[in-house]
């Protein structure tokens, strides 16, 4: 018997290569194709940020215009609304209000962060009113779409296209919660999660708490690791909300990432100085060397070279790597790093590339990591990320595709995405370690060093490293069994 093809619609703020700022606009570009390939109904829905989006580029037209959208009893806005195809078959809808989304080239850091999110979350399911579409699933992608789960048992409880709509929260980095950090809300104001919304006239708009509201409404909530999925559930992790998440284990799920393997893949890869792939994997030295000389690095194969390509901040453990950074220089490996992040962590790394420009390089900004980011993957030995926490972690699983070999500390994705190399077994797909610590970090740095110094043995992991299997067809299926799952919940656990 064929089961019943499912008509989901995927929410985010951002989706590639329309609009990004990170690891989301990656996973918004792919989940949902690796799902309507799966045979299913799909669609997605992300604001049209106006400096940001080229219309005429991306062919969109507009399908609804000057909408009078209410947000409450009292107040109401206009919106445009647009659409697109993100693969054959597969709609993007575009939520416009210019009021909103295209006054900056900024995708967030606004000041009104929650105002914009509460239009775009009200206006999404007006528009799958509009469309009279009867989605069974809403999948909605991180704290900026955490209203809709919220809206659908309140204001729009009673919607006929929605009745029988379920919702799936999938939280990508606990961390945000809303368009400010949670933290530096004193305890008393914050958002318990049941208040009705206010107005967006009312300066307590922006502290309701989105995620929070979608954590207690939605049908079922997911996170993007298994390890990540526990680890909320704890003091440390939960960032204040693993109370309410380990009330709700029986519906919170993990699901690791993918990565999209015709997006990434060294056979072809337009960005790289030479294309290899496993059989011809002695070309990749070719891009090592490429890659020395045009960041000034002496050109030597012989010299391990790592490579960071994530935010320079304390979550992805760059003040660790910061504390050991003068007894790394005095190693025989070279270091690249590229990505913004802190200012402080990007002064001093700045400060030590002066100190050591033949063995370490920092390109501090955003666009750089994405222009090099695939040539600092095929031309690097090992991918370094040594994480206070990682939900899951895309970057690890690119650079294994390249054969760049992950150094990484054990926790959330990084612990299901890399298994800690045994030299004597053989098995194994990276340098794990275990402590948030220096020390643990420098061990882990020191027994990859070692791996290569018989050239044969590193290139036989960095082979098998590449065979590694991180596409989104496994995640796909998993997410549309959750999906089934989901329909078959009632609304009151």
């Amino acid at each position: 018997m064929l089961k019943k093809k499912l008509k989901i619609v995927f929410v985010a703020s951002e989706v590639s290569p329309f609009s990004k700022s990170g690891g989301l606009a990656d996973v918004m570009r792919s989940l949902p194709k690796a799902v309507k390939r799966a045979g299913h109904e799909v669609s997605i829905i992300t604001p049209l940020y106006g400096q940001v989006i080229d219309k005429k580029k991306y062919k969109l037209k507009e399908i609804f215009h000057n909408e009078k959208i209410y947000l409450n009893s009292k107040e109401s806005i206009r919106i445009n609304f647009w659409q697109g195809e993100a693969m054959d078959s597969l709609p993007i809808y575009f939520v416009e209000c210019k009021k909103y989304f295209s006054r900056k080239k900024a995708l967030y850091m606004s000041g009104h962060e929650n105002a914009r999110f509460l239009v775009f979350n009200v206006a999404t399911l007006k528009l799958l009113s509009l469309l009279k579409y009867q989605a069974d699933i809403i999948n909605c992608h991180d704290w900026q779409t955490g209203l809709i789960p919220y809206y659908l048992k309140t204001d729009f409880r009673y919607s006929k296209t929605l009745k029988k709509t379920k919702t799936l929260f999938t939280i990508h980095n606990l961390i945000f919660q809303l368009g400010t950090d949670w933290w530096i809300i004193p305890p008393k104001e914050r958002d318990n999660g049941r208040r009705r919304v206010p107005h967006l006239s009312d300066p307590y708009i922006e502290k309701i708490n989105f995620a929070k509201r979608a954590i207690l409404s939605a049908n079922a909530i997911s996170t993007v690791s298994e390890q990540y999925r526990e680890e909320i559930m704890t003091r440390h992790y939960g960032q204040d909300l693993h109370v309410i998440l380990k009330n709700r284990r029986k519906r919170l799920f993990g699901i690791v990432n993918g990565i999209d393997y015709a997006d990434f893949n060294p056979n072809n890869d337009p960005g790289m100085h030479c294309n290899y792939n496993d059989k011809t994997f002695q070309k990749k030295k070719l891009n090592k060397a490429y890659l020395q000389k045009k960041f000034g690095l002496k050109v030597d194969s012989k010299i391990p070279l790592l490579c960071g390509t994530s935010r320079v901040t304390y979550q992805k453990g760059f003040e660790l790597l910061l504390k050991i950074m003068d007894h790394l220089t005095g190693l025989n490996l070279q270091i690249i790093i590229m990505g913004g992040g802190d200012k402080i962590y990007i002064k001093e790394y700045k400060r030590i590339a002066r100190k050591y420009p033949r063995r370490f390089v920092i390109l501090p900004t955003h666009e750089q990591n994405q222009k090099y980011e695939t040539l600092a993957f095929a031309g690097s030995d090992y991918f370094l990320l040594p994480s206070h926490m990682e939900p899951c972690g895309i970057n690890q699983m690119k650079a294994m595709r390249y054969g760049c070999v992950p150094i990484v500390r054990k926790v959330g994705g990084l612990h299901d995405t890399v298994n800690n190399f045994n030299p004597g077994t053989g098995k194994g797909t990276g340098f794990v370690f275990k402590y948030f610590n220096e020390f643990s970090l420098y061990g882990g740095i020191v027994r990859a060093l070692e791996a290569y110094k018989n050239i044969e043995f590193y290139n036989k992991l960095a082979q098998k490293v590449m065979h590694k299997s991180n596409s989104w067809e496994i995640p796909a299926k998993k997410y549309v069994s959750l999906y089934r799952k989901i329909m078959r919940f009632q609304n009151v656990e």
